[in-house]
């Protein structure tokens, strides 16, 4: 099992890279974001690009119509000419989510600054991008239905394997286990506080070498400077806040589907409705 690396202490350079040598390119968020109309052309100006007003229409009636409960509905790019992409980029945008999903596949994922309205790219081997859609959805399907695809049920480990200086790990493992059983999609999220706790360097490397590390990693800004990676068991993710200067000042592990923090809630999903339906009526 893969050990997963969580910083107990950080600072710029502090930042462990990825194993799998995909670093995240993406800096840490350094305030709270918030939604401003993008920049759009005029109507004079949008000769030639009526695929892609076509496409934001058919995504407004999707928005409109969606519901967070449902799977995330896709829409595809292929097709569209290099400016049509460009009046996409310009209108969606970077919000206030960014993912990196490598395993099984390997896909790098932007909110747009309509919550909920998600660019998905799949890369091939060299890092190009071999599809690039849009979801519409409170977090997109890969991440909600492979991340734990491949992952334990629960944290196997023995007393003997313990070492010596690792003194308060063993019950948060124990804790984890007894948690798992109980989740359910609509069940609250369990959260275990490491900030609250008494715990060393070394429970923390023990942690995360018997959770192992898993395939996504999310950087979340909003109203705190948010870092969600999951783990090789199932269910279970670390969720650490960072202030603006990148220290670490919460640290937990949380039980649940995909941490709230990463999803667009359905009231997002209504207001991106709304907010693209005023956008668009530029070109009526």
């Amino acid at each position: 099992m893969h050990r997963l690396e969580i910083p107990v202490s950080t600072g710029p350079g502090s930042q462990p890279a990825e194993q799998d040598g995909m670093a995240l390119d993406y800096p840490m968020p350094s305030g709270m974001t918030t939604y401003s109309m993008p920049e759009i052309p005029e109507p004079e100006e949008i000769d030639g690009v009526g695929d892609a007003i076509a496409l934001l229409g058919l995504m407004q009636k999707e928005l409109a119509a969606y519901r967070t409960d449902r799977p995330a509905v896709v829409l595809s790019l292929e097709g569209l000419d290099e400016r049509n992409r460009d009046l996409i980029n310009q209108i969606l945008g970077n919000g206030e989510v960014s993912m990196k999903y490598h395993g099984t596949v390997d896909a790098r994922i932007q909110e747009s600054v309509l919550a909920g309205v998600w660019r998905v790219q799949y890369l091939d081997a060299a890092g190009e991008v071999r599809r690039d859609v849009i979801e519409i959805a409170g977090i997109p399907g890969l991440v909600k239905q492979a991340t734990f695809g491949d992952a334990a049920g629960e944290v196997v480990f023995r007393q003997a394997d313990i070492p010596d200086t690792v003194y308060n790990a063993a019950p948060l493992l124990t804790e984890i286990n007894d948690k798992l059983p109980e989740y359910r999609p609509d069940s609250v999220p369990h959260v275990i506080n490491l900030s609250l706790l008494p715990h060393t360097s070394e429970d923390i490397d023990f942690l995360s070498t018997m959770l192992g590390s898993g395939p996504v990693v999310i950087l979340s800004r909003g109203y705190g400077n948010c870092r969600i990676t999951s783990t090789a068991t199932r269910n279970v993710w670390w969720v650490q806040y960072f202030n603006s200067q990148e220290t670490l000042i919460l640290n937990t592990i949380e039980i649940s589907g995909v941490p709230e923090v990463a999803c667009a809630a359905q009231e997002d999903i209504d207001d991106s409705a709304q907010r693209l339906l005023e956008i668009l009526e530029v070109y009526q």
